[in-house]
């Protein structure tokens, strides 16, 4: 290869710039349907991009997915440190080495629903269980921060079987939806967006905030 082309190879891949956008919202906002719309935009703009989701991921991360979404129980910091476990294994082992290959990541949910879900609404206090998450994320967080908000009653409606956290109720999604709308007037990186928008219309928004 040319020393021309090393160089333009090289200039490439440092102009090269990957980003982290997580999808939020309370249980049954469409997180799913539009993070695979906005990973089908990406792709046809020509950027590499991938979608995981929390908790999964890794083999760790959906076994445990399966002790947090089915279990009949669990203890509150039981639940907190799970999500945390799964989280710190995602961002360790495909988040960090899909950002550096100059790979945009898409999640379905990110720490701040613990946030939401075990800080705010299980009421254990946001700022332990943000601290919690950070420790074991270890700077790998998103660049940006999408809500979809929906009203609770509209997404329960919208679950046919929903999990452990699902069937918490009515006044636990409200506690999660407002948590939601506090963080995005107090982080600059959270985005709301209406529940009753079209799935184009969300995606351009999303894509106007990123690109």
């Amino acid at each position: 290869m040319s020393i021309s082309a090393v160089v333009s190879q090289r200039l490439v891949t440092v102009m090269r710039v990957s980003k982290y956008l997580a999808l939020e919202g309370v249980d049954g906002s469409g997180k799913s349907t539009v993070g695979r719309a906005l990973l089908e935009a990406l792709e046809r703009r020509g950027t590499e991009a991938i979608l995981v989701r929390e908790p999964g991921g890794t083999a760790l991360g959906e076994a445990v997915r399966s002790l947090l979404l089915d279990s009949q129980t669990l203890d509150d910091w039981a639940e907190v440190f799970l999500f945390a476990a799964q989280r710190a294994e995602l961002a360790r082992d495909v988040i960090q080495p899909a950002l550096e290959a100059g790979t945009w990541v898409i999640s379905d949910r990110s720490y701040y629903s613990s946030i939401a879900y075990q800080g705010r609404a299980r009421g254990l206090g946001e700022d332990k269980v943000r601290t919690i998450n950070e420790t074991g994320l270890d700077g790998v967080i998103p660049d940006f921060i999408f809500v979809l908000d929906v009203a609770p009653e509209v997404a329960l409606s919208r679950q046919d079987s929903p999990d452990r956290i699902g069937k918490e109720g009515i006044a636990f999604q409200v506690a999660v939806r407002d948590a939601y709308l506090e963080l995005a007037n107090k982080d600059d990186k959270v985005t709301v967006l209406a529940g009753d928008l079209t799935i184009e219309e969300t995606i351009s928004l999303i894509l106007e905030v990123v690109l």
